[in-house]
């Protein structure tokens, strides 16, 4: 008795996780769209597919959904940053760095430019007078947590004699400014071609 009961209990739960999980996509998708002010909470429940009513049974207000759901998609953009980040772990202490810097700086822009990741940082500047926490928050979650992961790469990089001694998170603050800069002069411009640039400049200040 007490295994079904416990059983029932479990899939209560995940059906309620995933109706928050459908409801914080859907309005990150609709915010995307039409932006804050022209959104509206039934809009945000059919796009999740549920009851307006189910809706508020999971955050209080549209304020809650905007923020929770730009939070959550700047995550997903930071983990799929660092998953892209952690592929430096693997250069081997007596190989040039280059090409493995380059198809990391090549997916990095790949993961900067997504729909996803352009639309967190629209929407997290657009409403910044009434969200004035919003785009800290997301920078903490994206940029600061990608910066913090390339710097300890490349500090391992650095003592294994594969970069110049460095301070680690400078060195990563100019690989990410490389990258990041053409996206808002050029945001057109070719990945691997910005990708190659990017490294062979930064190579020419910190390689050996």
């Amino acid at each position: 008795m007490g295994s079904e009961v416990s059983t029932g209990s479990g899939r209560t739960a995940r059906g309620r996780i995933e109706r928050r999980q459908a409801i914080l996509d859907g309005a990150f998708a609709v915010f995307a769209r039409r932006g804050y002010a022209q959104t509206c909470v039934k809009e945000i429940a059919q796009e999740a597919g549920v009851a307006k009513p189910t809706v508020y049974n999971h955050l209080d207000d549209k304020e809650s959904l905007y923020r929770e759901a730009v939070e959550i998609a700047a995550d997903r953009i930071g983990a799929r940053s660092l998953d892209v980040v952690e592929r430096l772990r693997e250069v081997a202490a007596d190989s040039d760095p280059c090409a493995p810097l380059t198809a990391v700086a090549r997916d990095l822009l790949r993961v900067f430019s997504s729909r996803d990741a352009r639309a967190v940082r629209q929407l997290a500047s657009a409403e910044a007078a009434q969200f004035p926490e919003l785009a800290a928050s997301v920078r903490a979650r994206t940029t600061l947590r990608v910066c913090s992961a390339l710097a300890d790469r490349l500090a391992r990089l650095a003592l294994a004699g594969r970069l110049r001694p460095c301070d680690p998170e400078v060195a990563a603050e100019h690989f990410l400014s490389l990258l990041t800069g053409p996206l808002e002069y050029r945001p057109d411009a070719d990945p691997d071609t910005v990708a190659a640039q990017a490294t062979e400049v930064f190579l020419r200040a910190y390689g050996k």
